[in-house]
């Protein structure tokens, strides 16, 4: 559940949630339910990383704003990695065809990018070192790496903290190792994305997350293995507890909520998270938005990205007035 709360009421909210939990060969989505309150109409679109964007506007004034989000996901182990991969996969990563296919991934963007402080963090913890080995056993390596070098703790970075932040205080939460993560990979030549999602947190796996709160991790593209998930906040590959619900280039593209609202009012945000095992899943999907054929054809299709589009026009309009 996610909450905003405004000192006094404004005027309206529009908002854009990534909290559909995705379908892929490791995680079938049997069902998801999204409340808004004050209740409002809700649309949805893909956007152009295929993720499942929700949409919104609160149009009458309010001094609260619940999203609340329930899903039911059933997700299998991935497979195996193998202990290693032979060094001609550096060479496979240099394929022009691959950069061009990957080129999102390759290069920096919003959080996830070089600084002068982490050129320091790399000379101080010898990271160059890591790429005598094969990429797959680097990419552990790395992980291990910032797992032992980072402390886990919440109220020191933001959610819009610059990479330097936690490079100063060698303190943060999982979006900040994973920017740290992305930008030393894509300097690699390793293709790598951000992935949003929750995590069902374990003790006795040694995690150290916050399970009352949103996860994120790193996927890297190996051509030998295409798509490997790795949690530098966990020190551990990605797993069935991982539950991912969007990828993008850092957290910018993909945060759970984002949006802009009418008034001076000052605002405050709550987030609560509840991941638990269910007793069974359900057979079959119950109800599923945007990942499943839409009805009543191309007209309604037409709707539909006419409506994203107004929406979109209307948050940039907001946007701008408040700036």
């Amino acid at each position: 559940m996610t909450q905003y709360r405004y000192a006094s009421p404004v005027r309206e909210s529009v908002m854009e949630v990534w909290m559909q939990p995705q379908q892929s060969a490791r995680q079938r989505l049997v069902r998801f339910d999204l409340e808004i309150d004050p209740p409002t109409q809700v649309f949805s679109y893909a956007d152009s990383f295929g993720n499942a964007v929700y949409h919104f506007d609160v149009p009458q004034p309010h001094d609260l704003l619940t999203i609340t989000a329930r899903s039911a996901v059933e997700t299998q182990p991935p497979a195996p990695l193998p202990d290693s991969l032979d060094m001609g996969e550096w060479d496979r990563l240099r394929s022009e065809f691959l950069r061009g296919e990957n080129f999102d991934f390759l290069n920096p963007h919003g959080f996830a990018r070089e600084t002068d402080a982490l050129r320091v963090y790399e000379n101080d913890h010898d990271i160059a070192a890591l790429r005598r080995k094969d990429p797959l056993t680097a990419l552990r390596a790395l992980n291990s790496t910032i797992y032992e070098s980072f402390a886990y703790e919440a109220g020191v970075t933001r959610a819009d903290s610059p990479i330097d932040d936690v490079l100063k205080a060698r303190k943060g939460v999982c979006q900040d190792f994973v920017h740290v993560m992305l930008a030393i990979l894509r300097s690699w030549g390793v293709p790598a994305r951000y992935v949003s999602g929750y995590l069902f947190t374990d003790r006795k796996h040694g995690d150290r997350s916050d399970p009352d709160a949103t996860h994120a991790w790193v996927e890297a593209f190996l051509p030998s293995l295409r798509w490997v998930g790795f949690d530098p906040t966990n020190n551990s590959e990605v797993t069935e507890r991982h539950i991912a619900c969007a990828i993008g280039r850092d957290y910018s593209d993909v945060p759970p909520s984002r949006g802009v609202y009418k008034g001076q009012s000052e605002s405050s945000l709550a987030v609560g998270v509840r991941v638990s095992k269910a007793r069974a899943a359900l057979a079959e999907p119950e109800f599923l938005r945007v990942t499943r054929p839409m009805r009543g054809g191309a007209a309604h299709r037409q709707a539909i990205s006419g409506a994203a589009r107004e929406h979109q026009q209307r948050l940039h309009q907001m946007q701008q007035q408040q700036q």
